[in-house]
């Protein structure tokens, strides 16, 4: 761990942006055309560079999947299992079979989902208590959740809103059977409420320290669970979970896309949260993973009343999360980046990479999401891509007031050099930890270290707003 206190052309050929890479580039989730950031300095109490892995960023028993983008979903599975969100067996039973049916969308979805499927019955041999229910319902929300993220790559991509019910099935079935279950509340917003899950230590209405978890692009509750809930609670705090516009409920049933004005989402749960008795109001915290690393600062930047900030990792520019290749596309002009679009790169775009562009630019298209479920590709390019750019917080970074703790990874593969960027730009009151290969925590949101993760999250917001619990 590190911790510190010009000219462009009219439009990009077929070969610039089919050759080079593209197709894996967006396979991988990788951005090389991020600018990276100075590296940090690594302090005398960090673990010697040869104790890192020197077999690239997943080596050995790390690599379930020579696939990186299968790879890096099956890591946060596994990783999950230290919160109960997953079984290292299941995960891995699962990645064997998946292997030995051979490695595709359709193995993928076909496993995870009947195993979701299977974790809603009983286990062998008697039937489930109460709280053998409560976590095969949870690792089944995991499950269901994998399968989610692939189904637009699937023969059945038309599953996409059932899959999600599933999840969101097992996920209100796993809070329900909690002790305390987490209060259900729809928080308004617009014209569609937010769905929250308000998780508390106990029903005691002590006003206590409450941190709002916030998902990122393709996350699921589960996620927030694994990233936070326990974390919170063991030490006394609140937790608050809610699917925003772009995510979860709002996304697929709803079918809300992103905005770039987060602290419209924000403010009104902060409304929520002031209300009740069991909130200290002076010590609200948010947090950000993976997008949600943009999404929550740019909420702090305006919402004076968040106490303290974590983005996981900092963000600026979520545009630059994708491929130069693709980024390219996008002209000042709609119909000409559309007809580039849909004429030099859709008719040879390999059929990985335009399942990946299904999946990252449906958050931010209704058209291009239904489009997906019917397995075609979209055709406007420009409206979801010129939302993604609309998503840039450089200009607002400044105005942030709450001190505010910017994660890092080694080989973060979507925001390569963002969080240092965000953290110079920053004026209040922050801190900067850099999570590592030789902690077992490199990659987006280290996938396999999701305790140490929020062991470094929660003791910073411990230590800064302080009171809860131990």
């Amino acid at each position: 761990m590190t911790y510190i206190s010009g000219d462009r052309e009219s439009g990009p050929t077929r070969r610039a942006l089919l050759v080079a890479g593209a197709g894996a580039a967006l396979a991988a989730g990788c951005a090389p055309g991020g600018t990276p950031g100075a590296p940090a300095p690594t302090p005398s109490g960090s673990a010697p560079s040869g104790l890192a892995a020197a077999a690239g960023p997943t080596p050995g028993a790390m690599t379930l999947f020579k696939d990186p983008a299968y790879n890096f979903n099956g890591l946060l599975a596994l990783g999950a299992s230290g919160a109960g969100a997953a079984e290292v067996g299941e995960v891995l039973t699962a990645v064997n079979a998946i292997n030995g049916a051979g490695l595709s969308a359709q193995t993928y979805v076909e496993t995870f989902r009947k195993l979701g499927d299977q974790l809603l019955g009983p286990p062998p041999g008697a039937p489930a208590a109460a709280q053998t229910k409560r976590f095969r319902a949870l690792r089944a929300a995991q499950y269901y959740g994998q399968a989610l993220f692939f189904v637009l790559g699937s023969e059945d991509p038309g599953s996409e809103e059932q899959l999600y019910e599933a999840g969101r099935d097992a996920w209100d079935t796993f809070c329900d059977l909690c002790e305390p279950a987490p209060v259900k509340a729809a928080v308004p917003y617009g014209t569609t409420p937010i769905p929250v899950w308000f998780f508390r230590p106990d029903t005691s209405n002590a006003p206590r320290p409450t941190v709002i978890l916030t998902n990122g692009s393709d996350g699921q509750n589960v996620d927030m669970w694994t990233y936070g809930v326990p974390a919170a609670l063991e030490r006394g705090w609140n937790a608050l979970v809610y699917d925003g516009p772009g995510q979860g409920q709002l996304l697929f049933v709803d079918r809300v896309v992103f905005t770039p004005t987060w602290e419209k989402v924000v403010s009104p749960l902060v409304d929520w949260l002031s209300a009740r008795p069991d909130v200290d109001r002076d010590r609200i915290a948010l947090t950000g993973l993976s997008m949600a690393g943009d999404l929550a600062p740019r909420a702090a930047a305006f919402e004076s009343r968040i106490a303290a900030l974590v983005a996981m990792p900092g963000c600026v520019e979520p545009w630059l999360g994708f491929p130069p290749e693709i980024r390219q596309i996008l002209t000042p002009s709609k119909e000409e980046t559309n007809d580039i679009w849909n004429t030099k790169v859709v008719p040879e775009l390999p059929p990985e990479a335009a399942a990946v562009m299904k999946k990252r630019f449906e958050p931010f298209s209704v058209p291009a999401m239904l489009e997906a479920r019917q397995g075609r590709l979209f055709t406007d390019f420009y409206t979801p891509a010129t939302r993604i750019q609309a998503l840039s917080i450089t200009s607002v970074v400044s105005r942030i007031k709450a001190p505010t703790l910017v994660l890092d990874y080694d080989d973060e593969q979507f925001y390569p050099g963002q969080p240092r960027r965000m953290y110079d730009a920053l004026t209040s009151p922050k801190d900067y930890v850099k999570l590592t290969a030789a902690q077992g925590a490199q990659l987006h949101c280290s996938p396999m270290a999701p305790q140490l993760h929020c062991e470094v999250v929660f003791d910073w917001l411990q230590e800064t707003l302080p009171g809860g619990g131990s």
